[in-house]
């Protein structure tokens, strides 16, 4: 069965209004980016030279933050230290709408923080800080009342082992035995080699290697792995086992056999996080009351959004209804954005030292020098960030009967370009707002133009960045291309 338009609409509706509760191993992943120009002489190692930090959330939080983004209301179990990342890790969830008021702190273990050294955008060196002793009776006991207290609204429940003590076997059990009898989907992301604690929960979703270590059965993806799966899902009571197979796809085994299906073309940059947006996205999709084989479509449908992205990044339910369009998937339809997400966006490309470049138009009929210009602009930094005049805007400021073609198919066309990162639509008659919000790194515009001339060249320039003139490619204009057609009009 694909997945059709309704579908995908039921979804979207469903989500926003469930509650799904995560638990699990909270992480704070943080990264320190700076520059590399010299070996130290103190030992044969590089000196970066620190320009920025940023967090991000990892591990069962980064989970949370996958089903934030797609609308869902969120609510998050786990332990956390007494210390600067836990507050740290707070304020990134709240500041996403999760409800943390189930962070548990204890004193016998920090914040797991994992740091990450990067020098010229190269990982140099991780630093991890953790402690992955199994928790005590005490806190177990704390963990599942937490848990309890908000089961009664809940949708669907979430597990996300990453195996640093916080789901040892009598917190999964009870976990599990609480949710299934108010009635709750229980999907678990699992760790180790004995799932044996997870038994009774609706769905695990190991990926193949890690079901292979399970089993026992080589990680090839063939039939001795399916068969050694379809084994462990009966003696667990089970109802599925979804095997996550990277660019395989994703194989769904249950008591009617197994169900395979393809991954999402799409070009990959980083895997990073990817099995935390599939469990998101099948939890949302049973808890918004979708059957498997569609929630698994969805699920491989976020994937291929995220392995587009680089470093640990949740999906958005705005990046995963650009992606779908009329029941087919695109390859590059999440790089149209809205004016919230392309300045979160722009931020994690900055926070990995790329040079954001911006440059705006109307492009109604995309030709020739349209095309050569968006090259020529890439090539001033790493992303290209392109600024797309609304149909009121273009007829503002070029009257009637522009623009020719409607501003969804304009878009769709830059985004198809190799060049451009990203296509953001603005309303008004110039991008000084959105010039503001996006902060580019360089501002481009056709040498047509004095830099004097330019909408927001002195804002850019006043934060540090430069205004660069392309020329254009002569005689080639959509003004000329009407021309023409009116002309052999008038002569036919």
């Amino acid at each position: 069965m694909d997945l059709g338009l309704s579908d995908f609409q039921q979804f979207l509706d469903s989500s926003e209004g469930a509650h799904i509760i995560v638990v699990g191993d909270l992480m704070l992943d943080r990264y320190l980016w700076g520059e590399v120009k010299r070996v130290s002489p103190e030992a044969p190692v590089p000196v970066v030279h620190l320009q920025r930090e940023t967090d991000r959330a990892g591990g069962a939080a980064n989970v949370a933050m996958n089903l934030a983004g797609l609308g869902v209301e969120t609510t998050l179990v786990g332990c956390v230290g007494k210390d600067n990342s836990a507050d740290r890790l707070n304020a990134l969830l709240r500041e996403e709408g999760i409800q943390t008021d189930g962070l548990i702190r204890v004193s016998d273990r920090p914040t797991t923080t994992k740091t990450r050294v990067v020098g010229n955008r190269q990982q140099m060196l991780r630093l991890d800080e953790e402690h992955t002793h199994t928790i005590d009776e005490a806190t177990v006991d704390r963990l599942v009342k937490t848990f309890a207290a908000s089961l009664d609204d809940a949708d669907a429940v979430v597990l996300s082992d990453y195996a640093k003590g916080v789901l040892p076997q009598a917190a999964c059990t009870q976990l599990v035995d609480r949710a299934v009898a108010h009635e709750c989907s229980v999907l678990v992301d699992p760790k180790g080699t004995d799932y044996r604690k997870y038994a009774g929960a609706t769905a695990v979703t190991p990926n193949d290697r890690e079901l292979s270590a399970a089993t026992g059965a080589p990680p090839d993806g063939g039939e001795a792995l399916l068969e050694a799966g379809q084994a462990l899902r009966a003696e667990l009571d089970m109802e599925t086992l979804i095997v996550t197979r990277g660019e395989g796809g994703i194989s769904r085994l249950s008591s009617d056999g197994h169900e395979h299906y393809p991954a999402v073309a799409q070009e990959v940059f980083d895997v990073s996080g990817a099995g935390d947006t599939v469990v998101a996205t099948l939890a949302a999709g049973r808890a918004a009351g979708i059957e498997w084989n569609l929630s698994i479509r969805l699920a491989n449908l976020a994937a291929s959004v995220v392995i587009g992205k680089i470093g640990t990044a949740p999906i958005t339910r705005d990046e995963l209804a650009d992606t779908f369009r009329g029941g087919q998937f695109t390859r590059k339809g999440s790089l149209i954005y809205d004016r919230k997400r392309i300045q979160e966006q722009v931020r994690i490309w900055k926070s990995q030292s790329e040079t954001v470049v911006f440059t705006n138009g109307c492009f109604d009929i995309l030709h020739a020098g349209h095309v050569t210009y968006l090259d020529k602009a890439k090539k001033e930094g790493d992303r290209l960030v392109v600024g797309l005049n609304t149909d009121r805007s273009v007829r503002a400021l070029k009257g009637d009967p522009r623009p020719i073609v409607p501003e969804g198919q304009r878009a769709r066309v830059l985004a198809s370009l190799e060049a451009v990162d990203a296509v953001v639509l603005f309303d008004e008659e110039t991008p000084a707002s959105l010039i503001r919000e996006v902060r580019p790194n360089v501002l481009v515009k056709g040498a047509d133009y004095e830099k004097s001339e330019v909408v927001g060249a002195s804002a850019v320039e006043g934060w540090g960045g430069c205004v660069e003139l392309i020329p254009l490619v002569d005689g080639v204009s959509t003004t000329g291309i009407l021309e023409s057609v009116r002309t052999n009009d008038a002569e036919s």
